[in-house]
């Protein structure tokens, strides 16, 4: 039976796309939009892209909030962010009034990584449109960006009450859960999200939701990430030593000899090598999609579940961890363990002068310096580049201060200047194409570089996985310069000179 709708599907597709070949683009624009929303059903997003281009912007009135909607959205799925916000943006632009519009703006602004700008926009829509689904939906993603889960979880359960047949809605409610360590909440609204995709037999997007509802349900009747002596007022302070520029700490995996961890804010869960792993009695549930610098991109994983994580007085049960299997070859050094904080629920402060780790619920901070912090999957601040906004990744496990190959594409600079090459490896493998841009104007609020190089790496495979353009990351040799503090209770990023 499905096999002959999908065949009936196709033959609409072939049958439109021969009418429009034969009528002038002006008469076509209906059928555009007919075929576009066929394609874009069948998770046929470039193509479904292109078919509503063709219509064009100068359509009769009664076409252009249609097309305008199915063509941004169509960008957005397929993770072309720059070439949607320009779409949403002209949208406004022909209709400044409607709310609908705002909300697309809202979601293509966000996908450049503009949260504050994004969150605005949703807020101008809902001042005229209460009821807007997709507004409810960022406001949803703009909230649990700034931890208050709560409050995220009543505006996405209020967009999906509005659109039950949107299955981006079914997944923002699945994320908040996972977020509120409910997972199995989490693993039905994914359920729901994977019963909306098209081609949910054999698409990516499909193996992933099925992935993710097999690992989260392998947690059921477990309290994943219980913290033992847990409490607002409870503090764990540790020493750690550098090594290359990195953070390492000591930590135990189920009870095993003590080991070293890095500390990385770049990474979502704790990582294990395959070695590791084996040795500590971990199973792997499935495999999942990873990503970072490096010119593998997209890298299958697996994951399991640490039975107990300890680090100092820290202990906590039943923790999600990414295990670096397959491992990459062809690297300098080994793949490491590492671990995050944030990803385990914890604020913490980094002391590089007396080498302490502080994590906990509730820090307490007198910063000389504070940014707002988005926690979107990973911890992000905003920086101006050349005074262009955009996302920076903190990333205790970098290095550097770089910038995404899509930022510096949109920067002025001189095309004569030298570009110096550079042979740079990240969690994902060699990136061949980096290079040392010179003379980069940098800003994190009261902080400013003047005409500083900076490395440029290819991001599009992180940012693609993450849904939002990364304009690039902050390392050690930026953070180490202060006492860093990340809070999670307020979303901030506190910085004291050492």
């Amino acid at each position: 039976m499905r096999g002959r709708v999908l065949l009936a599907a196709l033959l609409t597709v072939a049958a439109l796309a021969t009418v429009i070949a034969r009528v002038d683009s002006g008469a076509s624009a209906d059928i555009q939009l007919q075929l576009g929303s066929l394609l874009a059903a069948e998770g046929r997003y470039r193509e479904a892209a292109r078919a509503l281009k063709k219509a064009g912007r100068d359509v009769e009135p009664r076409l252009r909030l249609p097309i305008g909607t199915a063509l941004i959205l169509s960008l957005l799925r397929s993770g072309e962010f720059s070439e949607a916000r320009d779409e949403a943006e002209a949208l406004v632009a022909d209709l400044p009034a409607d709310s609908q519009a705002k909300s697309l703006l809202g979601d293509a602004l966000w996908a450049s990584g503009l949260f504050d700008e994004a969150e605005r926009s949703y807020r101008d829509a809902l001042t005229g449109l209460p009821d807007d689904a997709r507004a409810r939906h960022g406001m949803a993603r703009a909230l649990a960006a700034r931890s208050r889960l709560d409050e995220a979880m009543i505006e996405a359960q209020a967009a999906l009450k509005l659109a039950p047949q949107d299955g981006e809605f079914h997944y923002t409610v699945g994320s908040i859960y996972e977020r509120m360590h409910r997972f199995d909440e989490a693993a039905n609204a994914f359920g729901g999200y994977l019963n909306l995709l098209p081609n949910r037999d054999r698409s990516e997007k499909a193996a992933w939701a099925r992935a993710q509802i097999k690992f989260l349900k392998a947690f059921k009747g477990k309290r994943p990430f219980l913290i033992e002596g847990d409490g607002v007022a409870v503090r764990h302070t540790l020493p750690f030593k550098l090594v290359r520029d990195k953070v390492v700490v000591s930590g135990k995996v189920n009870g095993g000899s003590a080991m070293d961890f890095v500390l990385d804010t770049g990474a979502e869960q704790t990582i294990l090598s395959d070695v590791i792993a084996r040795r500590a009695g971990i199973t792997p549930i499935t495999y999942v999609q990873s990503a970072g610098v490096g010119e593998v991109g997209l890298r299958g994983l697996q994951i399991g579940r640490i039975n107990q994580l300890q680090f100092g007085t820290l202990r906590i049960q039943d923790v999600p961890c990414l295990i670096k299997n397959p491992p990459l070859g062809g690297l300098p050094t080994r793949e490491t363990e590492a671990f995050s904080p944030l990803a385990l629920g914890l604020s913490m402060v980094i002391d590089y002068e007396k080498r302490t780790l502080t994590m906990g619920r509730h820090i307490t901070m007198t910063p000389e310096i504070e940014l707002p912090l988005r926690l979107h999957r990973l911890a992000t601040v905003r920086g101006i580049v050349n005074s262009r906004p955009a996302s920076f990744v903190i990333d205790t496990g970098g290095e550097v201060i770089s910038i995404s190959q899509a930022t510096a594409g949109s920067l002025q600079t001189d095309p004569t200047a030298r570009k110096i090459p550079l042979k740079v490896y990240g969690t994902s493998g060699w990136d061949r194409d980096a290079f040392l841009m010179p003379n980069v104007d940098l800003e994190f609020a009261s902080i400013r570089f003047s005409r500083i190089p900076v490395v440029v790496l290819n991001l599009r495979a992180p940012s693609a996985l993450l849904g939002f353009e990364l304009g690039g990351i902050v390392g050690h040799r930026f953070l180490s310069k202060y006492r860093v503090g990340i809070d999670l209770e307020r979303s901030t990023l506190a910085l004291s000179t050492n």
